[in-house]
């Protein structure tokens, strides 16, 4: 681009897409995607780093844009501030955003969480100890490509049936403001095991780790334990019965002792499994759960957090009861922000929209901690929705307003309305697992397009069947 183009570029980059800058930029890096030394992103371009972050946030945070809906945004944008005609196909953007380093987003990842995490209250259970939370889950890659199935194959439950790509994610959450902290990837080939091995680097000691039961195994309590002195809280699918007791330690509340077994675990290396204590005394801890529309009544829980002193069970058993509320976070990716599947031709590509979701949930909850924070209301009771819905509408009104101090005024009544649209408290509040409205019963689309031949309605087959009666008539 030529350099009388530059400083309308200049001009337009303040009123990029409902200036997202002005409402998030306090919570990312101020270096984040610079622009490059040599090579690719080097140029000033219509699309530079930043601009292509920022236009990819805003389509992530409207699930159902395109990326020709973001080209026509620009468009009108460049003409407004008298800035360059640019082309009407989102080709330049969609390349704008294969230049992106794929290195740059678990930074912005890591930096959200830890903004949300500083606003949101702090932790007076387990000795104010930091708490993570890892869940796990699988997404469907839409682009059903010759790259995405050599990366992500499925596995073929039925011969003959239509599959599409799929990619399993691990997710480390904050125990405090639900944002997530980092993530591993892979195909439904790799175990969530593996992938929490990837995210080791994530994991400090002294930091106390909640899961569900297909994490609470013995080679896992025992890696996180005697490699990196983390604490475990969750349950498992071993049954705890009296041969492994050792020792009362209060109602309902065990010290235990696992048994190495014989087999070595496929997610570690055999120096490592052959590193690990042959034994491990644990804590169990029975308890009820008993609220209306869970459906678990009662639940064992075990950890490595043996001091009852210290460690009560009954803070334990709470801690547990905060995993489920964060797994609504995952709910939240899926159906709100439209994560159940990803739209990306290539296994990179889908790793970068992986990230921006992620990025785009963490700065909703940003939002969310500060508005509790400021307004003195609990963060569990601001909707995520109504905080989407309403990032969307005052970003408009911000990107409008003539001076700093009117956008600040803005933020400030953003942040009292979501404060004043608390979620009611239903405690009890049954969610059953199913729908009530039916899909309607087409067909599956099993092989190529160009093959494929719609079967005959009712009213046709009678309609032939009539007209042969008539012939043989």
């Amino acid at each position: 681009m030529g350099r009388r183009c530059a400083p309308a570029v200049q001009r337009v980059r303040a009123y990029t897409l409902c200036q997202l800058e002005n409402c998030f930029s306090q919570w990312l890096p101020g270096d984040l995607f610079p622009k490059a030394r040599a090579q690719a992103n080097s140029r000033d371009r219509h699309y530079t780093r930043g601009c292509t972050f920022w236009c990819w946030l805003w389509q992530n945070l409207n699930p159902q844009a395109s990326g020709r809906e973001v080209v026509r945004q620009l468009q009108a944008l460049f003409v407004l501030k008298n800035g360059p005609k640019i082309s009407e196909e989102d080709g330049a953007y969609c390349r704008a955003k294969a230049r992106l380093p794929l290195d740059e987003f678990p930074k912005a990842l890591a930096a959200t969480a830890r903004f949300a995490d500083q606003l949101a209250p702090a932790l007076t259970s387990l000795k104010a100890r930091p708490v993570k939370v890892v869940d796990g889950s699988a997404l469907t890659l839409l682009a059903d490509t010759k790259k995405n199935r050599r990366a992500y194959p499925s596995i073929q439950c039925q011969p003959g049936q239509p599959s599409f790509p799929m990619m399993r994610f691990v997710v480390l959450f904050s125990w405090l403001s639900g944002t997530i902290l980092a993530v591993a990837q892979g195909s439904l080939l790799v175990s969530e095991l593996a992938l929490l091995a990837q995210l080791a680097s994530q994991l400090a000691k002294g930091d106390i780790l909640i899961g569900d039961r297909g994490f609470g195994c013995y080679p896992v309590l025992a890696w996180l334990q005697q490699i990196h002195g983390v604490d475990f809280i969750g349950r498992t699918t071993r049954t705890i019965d009296g041969r492994r007791r050792l020792e009362r330690l209060g109602r309902n509340d065990w010290l235990i002792q696992w048994k190495k077994g014989a087999t070595p675990s496929p997610w570690m290396s055999l120096e490592q499994w052959q590193s690990l204590p042959a034994t491990l005394q644990l804590r169990a801890i029975k308890g009820s759960v008993a609220q209306k529309g869970f459906r678990v009544r009662q639940v064992t829980v075990i950890t490595t957090l043996l001091d009852a002193q210290e460690y009560p069970a009954p803070a334990i058993l709470q801690a547990y009861l905060r995993r489920w509320r964060l797994e609504m976070c995952l709910d939240d990716l899926k159906s709100t922000l439209g994560m159940e599947s990803l739209r990306q031709r290539s296994p990179e590509m889908a790793q970068k929209e992986l990230h921006m979701r992620l990025i785009a949930h963490n700065l909703v909850r940003c939002t969310m901690a500060q508005a509790a924070h400021e307004q003195s209301v609990p963060l569990d009771r601001i909707s995520f929705k109504g905080t989407l819905d309403a990032l969307r509408h005052f970003s408009q009104a911000m990107a409008r307003a003539s001076s700093k101090k009117s956008r600040q005024q803005l933020w400030a009544e953003l942040l009292r309305t979501l404060a004043d649209d608390l979620v009611p408290e239903r405690p009890g509040r049954r969610e059953p697992r199913a729908v009530k409205r039916k899909k309607n019963r087409y067909p599956r689309l099993r092989g190529p397009r160009s093959q494929f031949r719609d079967h005959l309605k009712r009213h046709t087959r009678r309609k032939i069947s009539r007209l042969r009666n008539q012939e043989l008539m």
